[in-house]
């Protein structure tokens, strides 16, 4: 294995939250090298950092914080001596480094003969394999969204179409009351969902619209959660499309087609098959109604009806991560962790997408969490 080296945070920089299970909010700098694991950091951080087991706990003032700060030297401009000392006690001449590595640290280390050399595909491989600890955390994440839906679908249900507006508790039944009815629910449940999207109608079939407004009779409302568990920063990713009123006959069908696309999808992943082939199997369902897929799109265009965007992707300590479930992917392994969401929209009117977040195990794959599929709450 090559040295590795990474200088982040481990709130938002999900490379050193694999290696690191503790929220740390100012950078450190994190190594391995022949076997040994090492980070520098603040005086603040060294006692539960000395709790990981196997990691080396450098405080800065080892490295001689204190002397650089008292020659005049700011913090920043210390961070960068400090990490290059590191370098030095760890006999550091080589190593990679994800692609969100700060620049100047870069250049100061490679001004200093240590060569870096960038890896997105390693730091990605490595968090393929979900941890026990991270599927639990998954697993918490997956229950609120799952009290999210229910929240939503209650208040739903106790609508009332009048006059060809939809209200619950005689007030206008909009995307900005359901969305406060689902963040309580995950609240409730431990977790924290800062975005997500609750559109209906035409907005429906903006891929990432976080819908606004009323909600209108008979035309679709999706319902798309990424809730975070506060413990493992572990994600899950969930969509639900719901009417209220009469579910007209093109919803309806766009409806069985997302259902059947996710049986097939579900059926077809387990370890060792091709991301692609999941895509392919998910897609043709699509072909075979004749609606659009990457499959069939010609090169250069832009698909926006149809089934018009991949299959899925991996989630875990980001929301998108490996691996893709696109007309180009790599094979599933155990441990992956997959959002499977097909979809089927037209212009102007709306679409529907359902997705699963399933786990894949040595016999194929295990959906987490369990809500309804249906179109009516």
């Amino acid at each position: 294995m090559p040295n590795v080296l990474i200088y982040a945070d481990t709130v938002r920089t999900p490379e050193l939250r694999q290696e690191i299970p503790h929220a740390v909010t100012d950078a450190l700098l994190y190594g391995e090298v022949e076997g040994r694991r090492f980070a520098v950091v603040r005086s603040l951080e060294v006692a539960r950092m000395r709790e990981i087991e196997g990691l080396e706990v450098v405080p800065e003032e080892e490295l001689g914080l204190d002397d650089l700060q008292a020659d005049g030297m700011s913090v920043a401009e210390a961070h960068l001596e400090l990490a290059l000392r590191a370098c030095r006690r760890f006999e550091v001449d080589r190593a990679v480094i994800p692609p969100g590595f700060p620049t100047e640290l870069a250049d100061y280390l490679r001004a200093a003969g240590v060569e870096l050399l960038v890896e997105r595909g390693l730091f990605g491989h490595r968090r393929r394999k979900k941890t026990p600890t991270q599927i639990e955390g998954i697993r918490r994440a997956q229950q609120a969204a799952d009290a999210a839906n229910a929240a939503i679908a209650e208040m739903l249900r106790g609508a009332r179409i009048r006059d060809g507006r939809v209200s619950f508790e005689d007030e206008p039944l909009t995307s900005e009351r359901l969305k406060a009815a689902a963040s309580e629910a995950v609240a409730a449940s431990g977790c924290s969902a800062e975005d997500f999207i609750v559109a209906h109608g035409a907005q429906t079939c903006i891929g990432h619209h976080h819908g606004s407004g009323e909600i209108g009779p008979g035309e679709p409302v999706t319902v798309d959660i990424w809730p975070r568990d506060a413990a493992t920063a572990c994600y899950t990713d969930m969509t639900r499309t719901f009417v209220v009123g009469e579910v007209n006959d093109e919803l309806r069908e766009y409806h069985r087609l997302c259902r059947a696309a996710l049986e097939r999808a579900l059926e077809a992943i387990r370890p060792g098959v091709l991301a692609s082939e999941v895509y392919r199997v998910a897609a043709e369902v699509f072909e075979e109604a004749g609606q659009p897929t990457l499959l069939s799109k010609k090169p250069g265009t832009v698909l926006d009806e149809g089934f018009f965007h991949r299959l899925g992707h991996g989630v875990g300590l980001e929301v998108h991560e490996p691996p893709y479930l696109a007309p180009a992917g790599e094979e599933l392994v155990v441990g992956d962790v997959l959002a499977v969401e097909p979809g089927c929209y037209r212009q102007g009117f709306g679409g529907v997408r359902l997705e699963d977040t399933v786990l894949v195990t040595e016999d194929g794959a295990e959906v987490l969490g369990g809500y309804s599929y249906e179109l009516e709450p």
